[in-house]
């Protein structure tokens, strides 16, 4: 295994998804600009906003939703509807 390979620079950073509101703490790499205070300890940490997560997924929820991102859905329905014609 080379050396050297993997980060080292973890720190805590919390995860918010905008779909439902969800945050969770967790440790990443990942840079972020802004922050957000914590609710579950008041502190303040980097925040990283996720589309999706385990709370929101149709797989880890059990509900067939889907989740509309800037209307995807619709500009797909518009773009295969003039074909159909």
């Amino acid at each position: 295994m080379k050396k050297e390979l993997h980060p080292t620079n973890y720190r805590p950073v919390v995860f918010k998804d905008m779909s439902n509101g969800h945050t969770f703490l967790s440790r990443s790499t990942a840079a972020s600009g802004e922050t957000v205070v914590f609710e579950e300890d008041g502190k303040e940490y980097p925040v990283i906003k996720l589309e999706i997560s385990n709370t929101s997924h149709p797989f880890y929820t059990g509900k067939n939703v889907l989740v509309d991102t800037a209307g995807r859905i619709d500009k797909f329905k518009k773009r295969y509807e003039k074909r159909a014609k």
